[in-house]
């Protein structure tokens, strides 16, 4: 008879690390000209589509799609009546018409991608958006793909304001289960040393400390209304400052994969130049176990 001193204790399973919920920000610099008038690229958004169609297979429920408004957006936006508290409302007809492409494309993937109207489901309170999570939590728990844009919403005194793309990426930051990573998607790969001509990607950024990023910014077109670069930086340093885990990153849509955007970083493709922003002590929350709420 074996003693209970001789018998193998099992072993205990290693804990995974709990899957990321993925907010990815496709910029409109990538499918639009921003300088032209109503221009969108088909052939752009189909390729960037069945990037996102491949992972919202492989993690239903677990990620949401922002699309940038690109030209479409920004010219709804760019002579607006100061005194007309309502004159933002063109940008909620404009990113549906966005969303809608972008949707469109999905569904004929088969993708159960949904359009939300943001302006139905957040309001400003004292300049910070109030979330209300009901439609978007059914969508998710389906295997849903929430499809977002920048929106027009309304503040505490009635007035509609303008709220870009790059703001709508944290919205669910309060809602999400488990660790929040945003990934921006744009035209350049990450915040570039010396400017545009910069060949370095600064890999790490602490969202409290941005001064080293802003010496290399550079000045945006006249028909960019959400700050270019800058914009993106204060947006993702918010949330970054509230838990989220943030990158820019260049977009390809010649891509094959994007899963490793679900991965620790350490995973990630080897030379891929990327900008972090997160607190200089926080972890890689894809990398390290914790429980998912």
């Amino acid at each position: 008879m074996t003693s209970s001193a001789q018998r193998a204790v099992p072993r205990r399973p290693t804990p995974q690390p709990p899957t990321p919920f993925l907010i990815l920000k496709i910029g409109g610099s990538l499918v639009s000209d921003k300088a032209a008038s109503d221009n969108i690229d088909h052939a752009a958004v189909a390729a960037y589509a069945r990037q996102v169609a491949d992972l919202a297979r492989s993690r239903p429920g677990r990620m949401a799609l922002v699309v940038g408004g690109g030209s479409i957006g920004h010219g709804a936006v760019r002579e607006l009546d100061p005194c007309d508290p309502f004159a933002a409302l063109v940008l909620t007809r404009a990113t549906f018409d966005v969303k809608w492409i972008w949707t469109r494309e999905l569904r004929r993937l088969g993708i159960r991608a949904l359009p939300l109207q943001l302006a139905a489901a957040c309001v400003l309170s004292r300049g910070r958006p109030v979330f209300a999570d009901t439609a978007v939590t059914r969508l998710l728990e389906v295997g849903g793909l929430p499809v977002l844009s920048g929106d027009s919403l309304l503040d505490d005194s009635g007035r509609l304001q303008v709220f870009g793309s790059d703001w709508v990426t944290g919205v669910m930051l309060q809602h999400s289960a488990g660790p929040l990573r945003i990934a921006a998607l744009t035209d350049v790969p990450g915040v570039l040393r010396g400017g545009p001509s910069g060949a370095e990607t600064i890999a790490d950024l602490s969202p409290d400390d941005l001064g080293i990023a802003r010496r290399h910014l550079w000045d945006s077109g006249a028909w960019e209304t959400s700050g270019a670069m800058g914009g993106k930086l204060d947006a993702l340093a918010t949330w970054a400052r509230q838990g989220a885990e943030c990158f820019i990153l260049r977009g390809d849509p010649d891509a094959g994969d994007l899963d490793f955007l679900f991965r620790p970083r350490d995973e990630w493709p080897a030379g891929l130049p990327h900008t972090r922003i997160a607190p200089a002590q926080a972890a890689d929350p894809a990398a390290a176990p914790q429980e998912i709420r």
